[in-house]
């Protein structure tokens, strides 16, 4: 599968883009603005951009008000059509968030039922009840995703809703040549919807890729050969951060060794989750940890423990922003990316996982952990690469074995050569890939 040798870049595009908060109904070609950051991703080794939602919503993207229109405040359909092609040119892939789970006031058939009430078509799209009310005073109640009326529950037992989701994807796929989804809120999706979902879009392209947003519980659920072949790693997600802030690497081994691991009980060993250390719903990783220091190694954590890595636009460079301050500050507009030494980092942490199939597909073993060191390698068809990380401000030795190693090592971020004898000595803020 591609996607499991890529490096995924996510955009918001309605923060990326500039666009207004509410939906406006002015045409603007705010979407085009991509085009001028295909360089930048280039430079970066992206294989893969990630897209939150981008159809036409009353707001912020996820109450979708028509899946087969890109919104106005981005631009036309053929505007992102040229998005698409530009990004193919350069080979790489294009992911669109699917919103299937819920829908705007102001979808069509939402409204449609709200002006004809029993007599709409629409009426068994969603879950209503005419004798009741909602917070709307609307004069009839409807189930809305986790108590957000603003959301509206789709019914996706009815077939007549899943034939139009699964014909409008068709059309994403026809027109924009897209390479995958991210299924939004994937957790309490009906799981018939997404088998099916996985069987149709199979049968559109081969390697249609799906990953399913999944908060917490076993990934399982969703990730599978019938349904998902994905899902969001927040357990790691916050294992990282939580590792570096408390100074407790204990942690995020727990959680690598709990998914990866050599045993068979581990729960994900050999699957792909979707690695992040922010995105669109959390802070940034340049608010939320307490030591600037060790931003560039959760990212080296990130890019080298099992699980598809991607970078959060703008937190290449250090971008900070706190969910506290609402999520409109964590989706910015950029005019232009910015280049830094955490950028150049980054980018050198990207060009090693293009270049290593062990990092893609190779099994996980911790070779040490202490509260502020930890190192594991990772192996495939006889290729390993080891990781080491130092959260100390001061020196450190690490004591590991590795079979057949004895000697100078060269680490692959810096070119430094390090003595190996029966571990290494680390300066204090470090990370060091090794190719074994």
């Amino acid at each position: 599968m591609w996607a499991y040798e890529k490096v995924f870049y996510q955009f918001y595009p309605m923060g990326f883009c500039g666009a207004p908060f509410e939906n406006d109904g002015k045409l603007e070609h705010r979407i085009l603005k991509v085009i001028d950051f295909i360089p930048h991703l280039k430079k970066m080794g992206i294989g893969a951009v990630y897209f939150s939602p981008i159809f036409e919503s009353d707001t912020h993207g996820y109450n979708t008000r028509d899946y087969r229109k890109i919104d106005v405040r981005l631009g036309t359909n053929d505007d992102f059509k040229k998005v698409c092609e530009e990004l193919h040119k350069e080979g790489i892939k294009v992911v669109l968030d699917g919103v299937f789970n819920h829908v705007g006031r102001g979808f069509f058939g939402f409204k449609d039922v709200l002006e004809k009430r029993e007599n709409s078509q629409y009426k068994d799209w969603f879950n209503i009840n005419f004798g009741g009310n909602s917070n709307y005073n609307d004069g009839l109640w409807y189930e809305g995703w986790e108590g957000h009326y603003d959301l509206v529950k789709l019914n996706l037992r009815n077939s007549t809703v899943t034939d139009y989701l699964i014909e409008s994807v068709r059309g994403w796929v026809k027109d924009f040549d897209i390479d995958g989804l991210r299924l939004d809120v994937a957790y309490m999706v009906d799981r018939d919807f997404l088998k099916r979902l996985r069987y149709e879009t199979s049968q559109m392209k081969s390697e249609f890729f799906l990953a399913g947003e999944m908060i917490g519980g076993d990934y399982n659920q969703i990730m599978n050969d019938e349904m998902c072949h994905s899902a969001t790693n927040y357990e790691c997600y916050k294992g990282i951060y939580s590792s570096l802030n408390s100074l407790n690497l204990f942690e995020i081994m727990h959680s690598l060794n709990r998914q990866f691991g050599a045993e068979n009980w581990t729960l994900y060993r050999g699957k792909h989750l979707l690695s992040f250390v922010d995105n669109h719903d959390v802070s940034r990783l340049a608010s939320i940890l307490t030591e600037e220091k060790h931003i560039p190694l959760a990212y080296a954590i990130m890019f080298t423990m099992p699980g598809i890595p991607m970078i959060y636009y703008g937190s290449e460079w250090g971008f900070k922003a706190d969910k506290k301050e609402g999520d409109p500050a964590l989706r910015p507009a950029f005019g232009k990316p910015e280049y830094n030494a955490l950028t150049e980092y980054i980018t050198k942490l990207a060009e090693i996982y293009n270049e290593k199939p062990a990092l893609w597909y190779g099994s996980f073993r911790a070779l040490q952990i202490a509260n502020k060191q930890c190192a594991f390698l990772r192996e495939k068809d006889g290729k390993r690469i080891v990781m080491a990380v130092n959260l100390d401000g001061g020196n450190a030795r690490l004591n590991f074995h590795i079979d057949g190693v004895n000697g100078g090592l060269t680490d692959l971020i810096t070119g430094d050569k390090v003595e190996f004898n029966s571990g290494i000595e680390m300066e204090g803020f470090r990370a060091y890939i090794f190719e074994v």
